[in-house]
């Protein structure tokens, strides 16, 4: 039965690790292997193929950073160039008070949240306006407007 506690226990624990590393940034990483350089052992310095291979983590992690970084941009302006087809079309949507919002849009735009981080895009309707992900209903425009 002890052996069972104690597997159980190495598990939630594994569990526990696995969860912390999840948070990790790329930052954290890099940070990381920026201190170990620094605190090495001058008397037993790394191997030279061992200090490539930092040295190259360093770079893919920012090679990656950059990549994410630029299909970030080209996803915000596809999606842009794709809602800007909704501009004149009479859609449905609701808007962040989840108060529903029809009518003809006049405008869309990507603009940045509150805290920076990242940008929404949204569509505007006069002066009412909603996340583009809260669209209901599309149809053509009205005749009369």
């Amino acid at each position: 039965m002890s052996a069972i506690a104690s597997n159980a226990s190495n598990s939630a624990q594994l569990g526990e690790i696995s969860r912390s590393f999840a948070n990790v940034t790329s930052d954290d990483f890099l940070q990381l292997i920026i201190t170990e350089l620094q605190n090495q052992d001058p008397l037993e310095p790394t191997s030279n193929s061992e200090f490539l291979q930092q040295i190259t983590q360093i770079r893919e992690i920012s090679a990656s950073d950059k990549l994410t970084e630029t299909l970030d941009q080209v996803l915000a302006g596809q999606n842009l160039t794709m809602a800007s087809g909704l501009i004149g079309r009479e859609v449905i949507g609701v808007d962040d008070l989840n108060e529903e919002v029809q009518g003809v849009v006049d405008r869309v735009a990507l603009e940045a949240n509150a805290e920076g981080t990242s940008k929404n895009l949204r569509v505007y309707i006069g002066d009412q306006s909603f996340a583009i992900d809260r669209i209901r209903e599309i149809n053509a425009a009205s005749a009369a407007e």
